[in-house]
């Protein structure tokens, strides 16, 4: 565990002075006060925040996966501040190197994996790449403004994001949203029907699916002409904010076989799970289907820059289809985060990433398996990857302890567990239908030593959890 590279300074106000301008001054209506009272960090590194007192905090969820390259990453770091010397500025309508260079890696590469040429454009977040991704599919398909969604799924809190969100609670108070998707149900293999694999559980849902479109009196499909209603499909391949589940292998391969069967296009939402969080460069390709679009953001600058992007196929997005003026941000391909980016898969393509990730993860998972061991309140654990899933619950092992882990996310960030005699905290995020799945998204270089020393803390916390409830 090192220290910070940053210098800690004492010149500042102190954290109670802050928190309570804070309070005068702060909307409250991000996410900051999902956490009470809300944390100052200082500092990173690697796979640490620190305070002002120079306390480290091991960070496995790394600002919800947007840093799988790890805090401070020296070679990225760099490479943003060569780029601030160099051209720190440029207008969205013209161009610079490193945007062009970046989407021709991301399209070439696309082409190799999933075999559709296509094209790259890019805006300032998951939220707003997701705007435009629907923007992309409306006007690919004539308009159509209606789309599937799973429950569970996450795709952002924008007012298009949100029609495609399944939790009402991000609607609820900003009027009608006549455009809301329908959602069905995502194989949630720990919660599946009793008496099913977790294969048939997928091949079941994939059924239920397809049988929408059996008659035109279920309402989506109309068979005397032949077309959906629904323009698209936007899918996690493993949910995100829905707890990290991982849908059994064979439920893609058949979505997407009804998908093409009635000309539905499948939106693949990577923002969380792209750039390696479960082994591969995009999540998708574990499940062996081919995306019409890929939404992508987050770690593509590892957290060093809001910028974002989609892929779609060239005959989605080609000039005549989707032409000049299409949609714009002004912040939209800016050279800092082009130059980072690219330096990503530079990066990434350098070394085997797939490898390092699986066998870090399978180390994590086997660490997370000792815990469900010894602790009857883990109901599962599971992953892909570096993203990794522990849902707690109750004694019983099954019913949802909301209690139970928002405990163990207070004391994580009290700073008060003991690491070989030394103070310090643990930073997790919490997911779930239920909100009682921790969800890890660590470094993609953390350490077996890290790692071990996130299970110890681990078993600190679920143990003084139970205790204090």
């Amino acid at each position: 565990m090192s220290k910070p590279t940053l210098e800690m300074t004492n010149s500042r106000p102190n954290d109670a002075t802050l928190l309570a301008d804070e309070a005068k001054y702060c909307s409250f209506g991000d996410t900051v006060h999902y956490v009470e009272p809300p944390k100052i960090f200082d500092g990173c590194e690697g796979s640490y925040m620190y305070d002002k007192e120079g306390k480290a905090f091991l960070d496995l969820q790394m600002w919800y996966s947007a840093c799988n390259f790890g805090y401070a990453n020296e070679r990225l770091n760099n490479v943003l501040k060569k780029q601030i010397d160099t051209l720190p500025q440029c207008a969205s309508q013209y161009l610079h190197p490193t945007k062009i260079e970046l989407a021709k890696t991301i399209a070439q590469g696309m082409e190799k994996r999933f075999g559709y040429e296509g094209r790259v454009h890019f805006n300032v977040g998951g939220s707003q790449c997701i705007e435009d991704s629907l923007k992309v599919v409306r006007n690919a398909t004539g308009g159509k403004s209606l789309m599937f969604a799973f429950q569970g799924g996450y795709h952002g809190r924008t007012l298009g994001a949100s029609s495609i969100t399944s939790s009402y609670r991000y609607r609820r108070r900003y009027g009608h949203f006549g455009d809301r998707a329908m959602f069905v149900p995502f194989p949630y293999p720990f919660r599946r029907p009793k008496g099913m694999t977790a294969e048939e559980y997928g091949e079941h849902l994939v059924a239920e699916f397809a049988r929408l479109f059996e008659t035109e009196y279920h309402g989506v499909w109309d068979p005397k002409v032949g077309q959906a209603e629904y323009a698209a499909f936007y899918a996690e391949p493993l949910q995100a904010t829905g707890g990290y589940i991982v849908p059994p292998r064979n439920y893609f391969k058949g979505l997407k076989k009804v998908l093409d069967q009635y000309g539905i296009l499948l939106v693949v939402d990577e923002i969380q799970m792209g750039f390696y969080r479960t082994g591969k460069l995009w999540s998708i390709e574990h499940f062996d289907v081919k995306p019409d679009v890929v939404v992508f953001a987050k770690a593509l600058t590892n957290g060093l820059n809001p910028l974002g992007g989609l892929w779609a196929r060239e005959e989605l997005i080609n000039p005549e289809v989707f032409p000049v003026g299409s949609t714009h941000s002004t912040f939209a391909s800016n050279p800092l985060g082009t130059a980072v980016g690219l330096e990503v898969l530079k990066m990434t393509s350098e070394t085997d990433y797939e490898k390092m990730v699986m066998d870090s993860g399978a180390y994590f998972l086997e660490g997370l398996k000792t815990l469900e061991k010894k602790h009857k309140e883990i109901g599962e654990v599971d992953g892909l990857g570096l993203a990794l899933r522990a849902e707690i619950c109750t004694e019983d092992g099954f019913t949802a302890n909301k209690a139970l882990v928002d405990k163990m996310v207070d004391i994580g960030m009290s700073g008060d567990l003991d690491w070989k005699g030394t103070k310090m905290g643990l930073v997790l995020d919490i997911g779930g239908y239920y909100k009682n799945v921790i969800t890890f998204a660590p470094s993609l270089h953390i350490s077996r030593q890290e790692i071990d020393q996130g299970i110890e803390l681990l078993d600190q916390l679920i143990t003084r959890a139970k205790k204090e409830l």
